[in-house]
C-alpha cells in the first residue's frame, strides 16, 4: 500500500516523510495563528520540490485548514472587505503563476523565498500602510495577494499586512482572513487548472498530505492559549524567516 502511495505521489519514502512532518508543523502554526500554513510549507519544502509543484499542494492544504477554521467566519467577517480582497486576488493569481511557470525552477525558488522573507520582515516590523485602508488599497491588496499566491502561495501574508491597516477588532479581521483564504482558494483552482499546474500527481500529493495537515491544525487549535496570543505571531514569523533563509542559503550554495 505504501509503495502504491509513493508511486502515486512520485516521491521517495524519505521525501514523503519529510513533507509529512513539514505539513504537520505548518498545520499547528495555522491552527493557533490563523495564517502562514503555505508559507512554512513553501519555505521548508522548496528544497524537495520547486514552487510550481508546491503551489497546487498548498491549495489542498489551505482548503483543508480553511474548512476546519471557517466555522462562524461568514457571520463575523466584514463581507465587503472579504469580497474586495477575493476579486483582487482572482485578478492577480494568473500573473503570479505566469511568472512562476515561465522562469527556471531555481529562479522560482529564489523568487518565492525572497517574497516570503520580505513579507515576514514587514510584519515583524509592524509596518502600517495607511493607504491600504482606502478602497484602492483594498483591491490593490487583493491583487498583490493574488500575485504572490501565484509565486509562492503566500497570499495570506499580504492580507495580514492589509489587516494591520484596519481599525477593526482582531477577531473580526482574523475572521476576514480565514474567510478570504477559503473563498480565494475556490477561485484560484480555475487558474491552477488553466495553467495545467493542478495535475493528477498534484492532486494525489495534496490529498495525501491534507490528512496530516488537518491533524496539525486541530492540534494547533487545541494548543492555543489566549494568554500567549501576543507572542504567537512574532514566533511564527521568526520561525518562517529562519526556515526561508536556511532554504535560500541552501539553494544559492547548491
Amino acid at each position: 500500500m505504501l509503495e502504491s502511495l509513493l508511486t502515486a505521489v512520485e516521491l521517495t519514502g524519505a521525501e514523503f516523510l519529510l513533507l509529512t512532518v513539514i505539513v504537520i508543523v505548518a498545520g499547528i502554526v495555522r491552527g493557533f495563528s490563523g495564517f502562514a500554513l503555505s508559507a512554512i510549507v513553501m519555505a521548508s519544502a522548496v528544497i524537495i520540490l520547486p514552487p510550481v509543484q508546491l503551489i497546487p499542494i498548498c491549495w489542498w492544504l489551505e482548503m483543508s485548514a480553511s474548512i476546519l477554521m471557517a466555522k462562524g467566519g461568514w457571520a463575523e467577517a466584514d463581507r465587503g472587505i472579504v469580497w474586495g480582497l477575493v476579486i483582487g486576488s482572482t485578478i492577480g493569481v494568473p500573473f503570479g503563476l505566469m511568472l512562476t511557470t515561465t522562469v527556471s525552477p531555481e529562479t522560482s525558488k529564489l523568487l518565492a523565498l525572497a517574497v516570503i522573507i520580505t513579507l515576514a520582515i514587514t510584519q515583524l516590523a509592524k509596518i502600517r500602510l495607511p493607504f491600504l485602508a482606502t478602497k484602492p488599497g483594498l483591491y490593490g491588496s487583493g491583487v498583490a495577494a493574488g500575485v504572490v499566491t501565484g509565486i509562492a502561495s503566500v497570499g495570506g501574508m499580504v492580507i495580514a499586512i492589509y489587516v494591520l491597516s484596519q481599525n477593526a477588532t482582531a477577531a473580526k479581521m482574523r475572521a476576514a482572513l480565514v474567510l478570504f483564504l477559503f473563498i480565494s482558494s475556490l477561485t484560484s483552482m480555475i487558474t491552477l487548472l488553466y495553467f495545467n499546474v493542478m495535475d493528477g500527481t498534484a492532486v494525489a500529493r495534496g490529498l495525501a498530505l491534507a490528512i496530516p495537515t488537518t491533524f496539525g491544525v486541530v492540534l494547533g487549535q487545541r494548543l492555543f492559549n489566549p494568554t500567549f496570543a501576543p507572542y504567537y505571531k512574532p514566533f511564527c514569523l521568526t520561525l518562517l524567516c529562519g526556515l526561508a533563509l536556511a532554504s535560500l542559503t541552501r539553494t544559492v550554495m547548491a
